[in-house]
C-alpha cells in the first residue's frame, strides 16, 4: 500500500473535521532537506569563519613568530598534500583500531557490571583510577614494555575510548523503566533475552551519544600516542612533533587543520549513522 493510500485510509476513518496528524516515523518534508539554502542557516557560520581569518591574519602579522599566515598554510597543504595524506591515514588507522579496541573492551564490562552487581563495585573504582591516569605518563613504559611498533598507540588509544563508552552504555542498559521489565518477567524472558531484546535497544541512543565523543577523541588519542610514544615513523602527530623541532610553523598548523577536518569528517559519519539506526527514536527528529 502505497503512502497516500495508507493517509487516505486514516483520513476516512477519523470523524469529520479531524486530520491525522503525520507520525514522527514518517517521511521528512523535501524542504527540511534544502533548508542549508537558507542564508539565515549558513551565514552565521561563514560570518565567524570570515571573523577568525580576519583575527589570525592579524596575530600572524603581530606575532609572526607564534602564527603563520595562512597563504603559508594553504601553500604548505597544497604543495605537499599527497605527504599529509599519507600521515593522515596512518594517523586514522590508528584511531580506528585504538576505537575498535575500545568499544569492544567497554560494551562487554558495560553488560558485565549492569548485570553483576558485584561486578560494579569491583570494576568502577578501577575505571575511574584508569580514567583520571595521564596516560602521556605511561606511554614511555608501554613502548617498554611491548616495543615501538604500533600496540602502545592502540593501547592509549584505546584507554581514552574506554571510559566515555563504558560510562554511557552502563547507563543505558540499567535505565530501562522498571513497568517494562515487568512485563517482561510476567513473559518468563531470560536475562538474556531481557538483555537482547530490551537493555541494549535501550542502550542505543547513551552508546551513540558516547560515540559522538569517543570518534573525534579518537584522534586526539592517536596524535597523544605519536607524540608520547617514541619511535613513530609516521602519523601526523610525528608530523607535528618534528616540524615543531625545526620551528615549520606552517607545516605544524597544516598537519591541525588535517587533524581537524578528520575529526568533524568522523563525528559527521556518526551522527548519519546515528540518523539511520535511531530512526525510531525521538531523538531522530532534531
Amino acid at each position: 500500500m502505497s503512502v497516500a493510500t495508507e493517509r487516505a485510509t486514516v483520513s476516512h476513518s477519523l470523524p469529520d473535521g479531524v486530520t491525522a496528524e503525520p507520525s514522527r516515523f514518517s517521511l521528512r518534508h523535501p524542504k527540511s532537506r534544502m533548508a542549508w539554502i537558507r542564508p539565515a542557516v549558513w551565514l552565521p557560520l561563514v560570518v565567524m569563519l570570515a571573523l577568525l581569518a580576519g583575527l589570525w591574519q592579524w596575530g600572524a602579522a603581530s606575532m609572526p613568530y607564534l602564527l603563520p599566515p595562512l597563504q603559508a598554510i594553504g601553500e604548505s597543504l597544497a604543495g605537499n598534500l599527497g605527504y599529509y595524506l599519507g600521515n593522515a591515514l596512518i594517523t586514522l588507522g590508528e584511531a580506528t583500531a585504538g576505537l575498535a579496541i575500545g568499544f569492544v573492551a567497554a560494551f562487554l564490562v558495560a553488560v558485565l557490571i549492569s548485570e553483576l552487581p558485584v561486578a560494579r563495585r569491583a570494576i568502577m573504582p578501577i575505571a575511574v583510577v584508569l580514567n583520571v591516569t595521564p596516560l602521556v605518563a605511561i606511554a614511555p613504559a608501554l613502548v617498554v614494555a611491548f616495543g615501538f611498533g604500533p600496540l602502545p598507540k592502540l593501547i592509549i588509544t584505546a584507554l581514552i575510548c574506554f571510559f566515555p563508552i563504558l560510562i554511557n552504555t552502563a547507563v543505558g542498559l540499567r535505565s530501562v523503566p522498571q513497568q517494562v521489565m515487568q512485563v517482561y518477567k510476567t513473559m518468563d524472558a531470560s536475562r538474556l533475552e531481557m538483555l537482547v531484546h530490551l537493555r541494549i535497544p535501550n542502550a542505543l541512543p547513551y552508546l551513540f551519544a558516547a560515540l559522538r565523543i569517543v570518534f573525534p577523541l579518537s584522534i586526539i588519542g592517536a596524535v597523544v600516542a605519536e607524540l608520547s610514544a617514541s619511535g613513530s615513523t609516521g602519523g601526523l602527530g610525528t608530523m607535528i612533533s618534528v616540524a615543531s623541532s625545526m620551528n615549520q610553523l606552517a607545516v605544524v598548523y597544516a598537519a591541525i587543520f588535517v587533524l581537524a577536518v578528520m575529526g568533524v569528517l568522523l563525528l559527521a559519519l556518526i551522527t548519519l549513522v546515528e540518523r539511520r539506526v535511531l530512526h525510531w527514536h525521538e531523538s531522530s527528529t532534531d
